[in-house]
C-alpha cells in the first residue's frame, strides 16, 4: 500500500508542475513576461511532502530552493529578457557548492587533489578540446545529465578516474556539473575563443584549464564572471547567489547532518527552478504565441498524464523507477505527429545531424546550440521505439496517444497555413519546438520525480545518468560518428 501511495504522490506531484507551467502559458502567450507569472508553478511545488520512507531533508532541498529563487529574483526585477532566461538555472549549485566547501574541510582538500590531477591531464584536456572544437563527436549536449562522449561530465569522470580521493567527493564532484549545473560553463568554451582570437592550441588548453579550475573552486565567482562576458543584464547575478546562499545554508546543512549524500545535495535544488523565469518566461511566452505549438506541448501533456494514471490503475508500476521510466513516453505522441505529416523520425535526425555537420563552419556556431536539439531527438528516438514496440513505454502500459487525436488544433492543420497545402503545419511547430523541448520531455515532471526518487534513496547518488547514450542512436545511424559501435564507444565516456 505503501507503494501505491508513493507512486501516487510521484504523478500527483509532478503532473501539478507541468500543468502549472502549461496553464500559466496558454493564459500568458503573446504577453509580456513578469516574474510574479510563475507563481502556480512556486505553489505547486510549495505542496510536495515527504511521503512514507522519504526524507524530508531532501523534498526540502526541493521546495526551499525554488520558493527562495522566485522571492529573490521578484525582489531584484520585474522580469527577464529572453536573452537572459536561459542562465536561471545556473546560479543553485554555485552557492550550494560553495556551503559544502565551507562545511566540510575534507570536501576541500579533495576538490584541491582533483584540481591538481586536472593540471596534469593537459593531453587529455587538448585532445577532448580540439574533438569539440572540430565537431569529432557530432551533435552534443556538452552540459548533458549523462556521461556522454565529448560532454562535460565525460572529461571530469576521466580525471576522477586518476584522482585519490574519496568515492562520495568523486560522485559530488561529478554530480556538481551534470544535473547539478556548477555554472554556465560548458567544457570546451575557453579553449575555442583561444583559437578564434588567434592563440595556440597550448595557450588555449591552459585558457581551459584555468577556467575548469575557477569553476571547481571559486564557482559564485566564476558564474558572475560568465555572466558579464555574456552580457546578461536583466538583474544582479552577484546578489542573487548571495541571498541564495544566506537562504539555503541552513536546508543544505539539515541535509549533510540527515546523511544525504552531497552528490544529491548539488543537485536537488538546481534542476527544479527553471521554470521560475525560464519555461515560464517571455521566450516561452512568444514561443507559444503560434497556437500549433501551444496545441503540441498540451496534447503531449495529455498523453503524459493519461498514460502515468492508467500505470497506476493497472498496476503495471513495480517500483519508483518505472514511474520514472514511464514518464519518458512523450517521444511517442510526438514522433505521431510527424507520422501525420508524413514524417519519419529518422528523416529528422537525418535533417538535423547534418544540419549540425554543416553549421560546423559557421562562426557564429555556439558550443551548446545543439544542446537541445539533442535533448529532441533523444526524445524522438525513444517514441519511434515505444510506437514500434506495440506502442509500450514499459511492460504492460501503452502510451495513450488519443489527445493528439483529439485535439482541435492537431486535427485541423488546414487552419493555420494555405488550406489546400497544410502538409508540414505540425513539423514546422515540431521544429520550433526542437530549440526548445523542456517540456516535452519534459523537465519540471523529470525534476519532481527524481525528487521523490532521492529522497527514497538519499545516500544513493542520481546523477549523473549511468546509461549508454550516443549523440545519434546507432540504430538509426550505425555509421556516423566513425561508425563507432557501442562496446568501442564506451572508451570515449
Amino acid at each position: 500500500m505503501a507503494e501505491k501511495e508513493i507512486f501516487q504522490k510521484m504523478i500527483d506531484e509532478a503532473m501539478a508542475a507541468q500543468r502549472a507551467d502549461i496553464e500559466v502559458i496558454k493564459e500568458k502567450r503573446g504577453g509580456e513576461f513578469v516574474i510574479s507569472d510563475a507563481l502556480p508553478y512556486v505553489n505547486a511545488v510549495k505542496g510536495m511532502k515527504a511521503g512514507p520512507g522519504q526524507s524530508p531533508e531532501v523534498i526540502s532541498l526541493h521546495v526551499d530552493s525554488v520558493v527562495a529563487h522566485f522571492e529573490i529574483l521578484r525582489d531584484l526585477t520585474k522580469t527577464i529578457r529572453p536573452e537572459d532566461d536561459p542562465y536561471v538555472e545556473h546560479y543553485q549549485t554555485p552557492p550550494v557548492y560553495e556551503i559544502l566547501l565551507e562545511e566540510d574541510p575534507n570536501f576541500k582538500e579533495a576538490v584541491d587533489k582533483f584540481i591538481d590531477q586536472l593540471k596534469k591531464e593537459r593531453a587529455l584536456i587538448q585532445r577532448e578540446a580540439i574533438r569539440r572544437y572540430g565537431g569529432w563527436y557530432g551533435p552534443i549536449a556538452s552540459v548533458s545529465f549523462a556521461t556522454e562522449p565529448g560532454g562535460t561530465a565525460s572529461v571530469v569522470n576521466k580525471i576522477l578516474l586518476k584522482t585519490d580521493i574519496d568515492p562520495i567527493y568523486k560522485q559530488t564532484i561529478l554530480a556538481a556539473k551534470s544535473w547539478g549545473m556548477l555554472t554556465s560553463y560548458g567544457f570546451g568554451a575557453a579553449f575555442i575563443d583561444a583559437i578564434k582570437a588567434g592563440k595556440t592550441a597550448e595557450e588555449a588548453t591552459e585558457e581551459e584549464i584555468k577556467t575548469l579550475e575557477k569553476v571547481y573552486t571559486t564557482p559564485v565567482e566564476a558564474q558572475a564572471e560568465l555572466m558579464d562576458a555574456a552580457g546578461m543584464i536583466s538583474f544582479d547575478c552577484r546578489e542573487y547567489m548571495k541571498r541564495y546562499k544566506e537562504r539555503m545554508r541552513g536546508t543544505v546543512k539539515k541535509a549533510l547532518d540527515a546523511g544525504v549524500n552531497p552528490a544529491n545535495i548539488v543537485v536537488v535544488p538546481a534542476y527544479c527552478v527553471g521554470d521560475v523565469g525560464h519555461h515560464i518566461s517571455q521566450s516561452m511566452f512568444n514561443t507559444a504565441k503560434d497556437d500549433v505549438v501551444m496545441a503540441v506541448m498540451e496534447a503531449t501533456t495529455d498523453s503524459l498524464e493519461n498514460t502515468l494514471r492508467a500505470g497506476l490503475r493497472e498496476g503495471v508500476y513495480k517500483s519508483e523507477w518505472d514511474v520514472l521510466r514511464a514518464s519518458r513516453c512523450t517521444g511517442a505522441p510526438v514522433a505521431y505527429m510527424l507520422e501525420k505529416d508524413g514524417f519519419t523520425v529518422p528523416m529528422i535526425v537525418d535533417l538535423l545531424v547534418k544540419r549540425f555537420y554543416h553549421y560546423t563552419q559557421y562562426p557564429e556556431k555556439t558550443l551548446v546550440g545543439e544542446l537541445h536539439n539533442v535533448d529532441f531527438l533523444d526524445m524522438l528516438v525513444r517514441g519511434w521505439h515505444i510506437l514500434r514496440n506495440k506502442g509500450e513505454v514499459i511492460p504492460g502500459l501503452k502510451v495513450d496517444l488519443s489527445p493528439v487525436d483529439a485535439n482541435e488544433v492537431l486535427k485541423n492543420p488546414q487552419r493555420y497555413a494555405y488550406p489546400g497545402c497544410a502538409i508540414t503545419v505540425r513539423l514546422s511547430a515540431l521544429m520550433r519546438l526542437a530549440d526548445f523541448p523542456c517540456l516535452l520531455t519534459s523537465e519540471p515532471v523529470t525534476a519532481t520525480l527524481c525528487t521523490n526518487i532521492v529522497a527514497l534513496h538519499p545516500k544513493d547518488p542520481i546523477a549523473p545518468v549511468k546509461i549508454y547514450k550516443l549523440p545519434l542512436h546507432e540504430e538509426i545511424f550505425s555509421t556516423v560518428l566513425l561508425g563507432l559501435r557501442k562496446q568501442e564507444w564506451a572508451k570515449y565516456i
